[in-house]
């Protein structure tokens, strides 16, 4: 299977979850923009759309019903709202596949959290693919003999920081290393019913849901992991768990939002996790000419510097 067909087949996958003229409509797509597609955009009262890396194209299509939108998610939860209600409280629900359903509309809340939705106005399906970005010349300079250090992956978002967090992970775990993932979002191992739908390796323990400080904290002390991986640090709790787990000798993946280092290092939380001196090494990602770039740096000698 080519990278295009791949493509194309989780794109497919995604089709799957909407009414059979829903189908049909986004089908009709070129096949290269399929290939490419990244979201479903459904909202009430518009056209659905397909978010392309250029932007949204809608679809010659009738303008979508609330019952549209409530078949997606019927589909989407094999009609079981209430097995997939902590993931609402958070605005999105996670189907076979690993596609991950962002959901608007008017919330049901009660002591200050949202249980569920009495109407649903708009509706996101992510397309996630499992890419191979993690080159073996940059795991051979992040990880020399397969010897696993404390990396920081830093780039603006939506250029597949997500994407090679999990390629790390799945690397260092099929290479040996026990990997915990504290994986607040889903979005990294993508589970349903407690089966990753995203590779992330054969020794990689993942705890979905739970806020990522304690859930490091967690997982640190009940599975005994030689990393911990953590997606998009965001607060100072989580720089507080960051120190945590490296001061037991364990090493830590994590990605930050940020233009590159310099950027990172003129924000206040980036600073103090930064002068902590718990990473090793950085991949800094940024686009050329439409292609992803990854740059590894060396943090003890930028610290030299």
């Amino acid at each position: 299977m080519t990278n295009e067909d791949y493509a194309v087949s989780r794109f497919d996958g995604a089709v799957m979850l909407l009414t059979g003229e829903l189908k049909t409509a986004y089908r009709a797509l070129l096949r290269e923009d399929r290939a490419v597609c990244e979201e479903l955009r459904l909202r009430v009262g518009q056209r659905p759309s397909a978010l392309l890396p250029d932007g949204e194209v809608e679809l010659n299509f009738r303008r979508l019903l609330p019952a549209d939108l409530d078949t997606v998610l019927s589909v989407a939860t094999e009609a079981s709202l209430h097995a997939v209600r902590d993931s609402l409280r958070n605005g999105f629900v996670t189907a076979a596949g690993g596609f991950r359903i962002g959901i608007c509309g008017s919330a049901s809340v009660q002591d200050g959290q949202v249980t569920g939705y009495r109407a649903v106005s708009s509706v996101c399906i992510r397309i996630p693919r499992q890419i191979s970005c993690a080159s073996p010349e940059l795991t051979d300079r992040l990880f020399p003999s397969g010897k696993p250090c404390s990396v920081l992956l830093i780039s603006p978002p939506g250029l597949g920081k997500t994407t090679l967090l999990r390629e790390l992970v799945r690397f260092l775990s099929n290479g040996g290393r026990r990997i915990a993932l504290a994986d607040e979002r889903g979005e990294v191992a993508a589970m349903v019913g407690g089966v990753p739908q995203m590779d992330v390796g054969r020794r990689t323990d993942v705890l979905e849901g739970c806020r990522k400080a304690p859930a490091a904290l967690m997982m640190l002390r009940a599975m005994n992991p030689q990393v911990v991986a953590l997606d998009e640090i965001t607060a100072p709790e989580d720089v507080a768990a960051v120190s945590a787990v490296a001061s037991c000798g364990v090493e830590v993946l994590a990605t930050v939002h940020g233009d590159g280092i310099g950027d990172i290092r003129r924000k206040k939380l980036y600073r103090e996790l930064l002068e902590l001196r718990v990473f090793d090494k950085a991949v800094e990602i940024r686009k050329k000419n439409g292609v992803r770039e990854y740059t590894a740096l060396n943090l003890e000698e930028e610290a030299c510097c």
